[in-house]
């Protein structure tokens, strides 16, 4: 089994819509009526959900013209915020085929299937031709790619000069070896983690210059030390992100914070502009 399809096991794992179709029904929403904001805490699988992509997007300087590619956009659920928002047109790939489809099917619930495409793709065979997008924003996915130049060279490739990256991710820390297993794998079969500085230096390599780079570790370990200590005194909520992390979902989000804590990881966010011809 290649290392493609290992990552598609992990996140793909089998009847997440049916998951979120019940937990929807639980929290009392009613699916013929969806807003964006109801599927918040489990549309953005990353760290720090929807407050983190607040951060990113104010960095983001999104306007309703600009197309705006969204590379491992997971459930589609942070395109259909920028798209409910700011009016402009997302399209996201990512590797894992049923988080597209479940994705495309609560693209449709929130009615934005106008703004948001989703399709199946290959971060390091970005399916798009040169210099189509004005935005390319990614988040949390770069830690399952062991090919960084290739990443980041397929971003620069597709952005238009002077266009913006937006990135948000997961990187190695200066500590010892991580524990797993962690949200983004469950073992060291399928985690590539670059350090700050690593990335830092690929991402100038390709031909983008590094704007702003804000290391987000101490309001990370906050943020799941709340969502721990939380669905410890009430349980876990009924739509959360723990649906998507299968029955260790504790065990992920504790070594999270203990990788964090012992700077195993880091957690970064910012901008990089591509350099004009």
């Amino acid at each position: 089994m290649g290392i493609d399809d290992l990552v598609d096991k992990h996140y793909g794992f089998g009847g997440i819509m049916e998951k979120i179709e019940a937990a929807l029904d639980l929290a009392g929403k009613d699916v013929g009526s969806l807003q964006v904001d109801d599927l918040a805490p489990i549309d953005e699988f990353h760290t720090r959900g929807r407050e983190s992509t607040l951060e990113v997007a104010e960095l983001a300087n999104l306007k309703s013209s600009d197309l705006v590619l969204d590379v491992g956009c997971g459930l589609g659920g942070t395109a259909r915020h920028l798209a409910d928002i700011y009016k402009c047109h997302i399209t996201g790939i990512d590797l894992t085929d049923e988080y597209i489809a479940v994705g495309k099917k609560l693209t449709d619930l929130v009615g934005l299937s106008d703004r948001v495409e989703l399709c199946q793709g290959s971060a390091l065979e970005i399916p798009y031709e040169d210099e189509r997008f004005d935005i390319v924003w990614t988040e949390h996915v770069q830690m399952n790619i062991a090919d960084k130049h290739r990443f980041y060279s397929e971003i620069a490739r597709v952005l238009k000069p002077g266009g913006r990256m937006l990135f948000h991710d997961v990187f190695r820390g200066t500590g010892a070896s991580p524990y797993y297993p962690a949200p983004w794998a469950e073992n060291s079969s399928i985690s590539s983690l670059a350090t700050e500085v690593e990335a830092h230096t690929i991402i100038e390599q390709v031909g983008l210059t590094i704007g702003q780079w804000h290391v987000k570790v101490q309001e990370s370990i906050d943020f799941f030390k709340r969502v721990t200590a939380k669905m410890e005194s009430d349980g876990p909520p009924h739509l959360g992100i723990h649906l998507l992390m299968g029955d260790n979902a504790r065990d992920k989000l504790q070594n999270y914070i203990r990788n964090l804590s012992e700077d195993r990881v880091s957690v970064a966010l910012g901008i990089a502009h591509k350099n004009c011809k």
